[in-house]
């Protein structure tokens, strides 16, 4: 925490100490424990954040500080994710840009950090089939988020400034040759009212269920390791699968999105 920060923390745990007649130097450990079991967990993780600068700096005694507590965003559900996919395809109202970033995100359980990373070569037309390369094999695209990739790879934002004329980034930022930061991605995807981290989690538990952990690893892009584990907590099994059964990687549920 910088100091600057530290007036923020500082007034209510010092005003709190001052009720008990004590300074911030002359505070113990049992204090410490008082305040924990008087506050709620704001509180607690606030004065944590104080008492670690506070130590850093030599300014108090070192103390035992329970660990922060995060929490959790809730679950998506598979119903909730199809209404999302939904959301998705048919709001032509919203941005086209937004609608597709927050499609590879619902089917392909990809962060956007890696989704900017995306350049157009990454998306193949086979025939009549759509491909997109997020790891190894491509991934085919259903037929009704397909057409609105094509359109959106036709038609890029920020392609007419003087900067990027043959930028090849599928989300081509404002910077030269540099594609749009992730943070600004993310926030697009969040106006759209769509909880990125919760909808990756589900598109990745549904890949799960539907094959094996190295399977989806290598169309998704995905550390083995990841997955496996993944699958383990989602209480999948696929102990036994057809050797060199590596067919390539078809969402489920996106066939229900009309």
């Amino acid at each position: 925490m910088a100091p600057t920060a530290v007036p923020l923390l500082l007034n209510p745990v010092l005003a709190w100490l001052a009720t008990r007649q004590t300074t911030l130097a002359d505070c113990r450990q049992a204090d410490i424990d008082t305040w924990h079991a008087g506050h709620n967990e704001h509180g607690r993780n606030a004065v944590r954040r104080f008492l670690l600068w506070c130590t850093e700096n030599k300014l108090t005694r070192k103390f035992v500080l329970p660990s922060a507590k995060t929490r959790q965003a809730a679950p998506l559900t598979r119903s909730r994710r199809i209404e999302l996919l939904r959301q998705v395809l048919t709001d032509a109202d919203a941005p086209l840009r937004s609608r597709i970033a927050a499609g590879l995100v619902l089917l392909y359980a990809q962060p956007v950090s890696r989704i900017v990373r995306l350049t157009v070569d990454d998306i193949i037309q086979d025939d009549d089939q759509v491909l997109i390369s997020l790891g190894d094999p491509p991934s085919p695209v259903p037929p009704p988020f397909a057409a609105l990739l094509l359109d959106y790879a036709a038609h890029r934002a920020n392609m007419h400034t003087a900067t990027n004329p043959a930028a090849t980034w599928l989300f081509p930022g404002r910077r030269a040759n540099q594609p749009l930061r992730p943070e600004y991605l993310a926030r697009l995807v969040h106006q759209l009212g769509i909880p990125a981290a919760a909808s990756r989690g589900a598109a990745i538990r549904q890949h799960l269920q539907n094959m094996p952990a190295p399977i989806v690893a290598d169309a998704l892009g995905y550390h083995p390791v990841t997955t496996t584990r993944l699958a383990t907590q989602a209480g999948t099994t696929w102990s036994q699968y057809a050797p060199g059964d590596h067919s390539p990687l078809h969402p489920r549920g996106t066939r229900e999105v009309e």
